[in-house]
């Protein structure tokens, strides 16, 4: 029987099904409620652990991007700030090389080829800190640029390119005018 009395406050009795009695006074979750409970739980933290995982892995990328990257500008910034042509009277130096790329008196021509193991200060003798395992190159080659030509050789294209540790390289160019 699915039935019971209750007094109502007004003093009116009322019929109030028994299985719904029963299920007010339960209380509590029932052990497969808990288990259940337990394992959904568990494969949301392992999903999120795994994404979590991937994520710091590869968190230091950036830094290493940016170290090539501030590298090359570097670099480049170098070569551009170089003499377009010969000044009169300058001693041949000749292809730029990791010990003369101080001491020697250069044109931006000159740098065309020049690599480098390791990332080292003006000097060229004081490898900076932490930059030893990238490479670097450059490369210097006559360029058209608006109404100058390649061939009048007025204009060059440097590119270089910086190799980080982990094998990745990053390429930047800019252009030198004999103005």
């Amino acid at each position: 029987m699915c039935t019971r009395h209750r007094q109502h406050p007004q003093g009116v009795r009322r019929w109030v099904p028994r299985c719904y009695a029963a299920t007010l006074s339960q209380r509590g979750i029932s052990l497969i409620e808990l288990i259940m409970f337990i394992v959904i739980v568990s494969v949301a933290l392992a999903g999120i652990l795994l994404v979590m995982n991937v994520t710091t892995k590869n968190s230091a990328d950036p830094l290493v991007r940016k170290q090539a990257l501030a590298a090359a500008e570097s670099l480049l910034e170098e070569v551009e700030l170089q003499d377009f042509i010969r000044a009169s009277g300058a001693v041949v130096a000749g292809t730029v090389t990791q010990g003369t790329r101080a001491s020697a008196y250069h044109i931006v021509n000159e740098y065309n080829t020049f690599a480098t193991t390791g990332i080292y200060t003006v000097d060229g003798i004081t490898p900076i800190a932490g930059l030893g395992n990238y490479n670097a190159n450059v490369t210097v080659a006559n360029a058209a640029l608006g109404s100058i030509t390649s061939g009048s050789g007025n204009a060059v294209l440097i590119t270089v390119t910086v190799t980080d540790p982990q094998g990745n390289q990053i390429a930047i160019d800019g252009y030198r005018t004999a103005y």
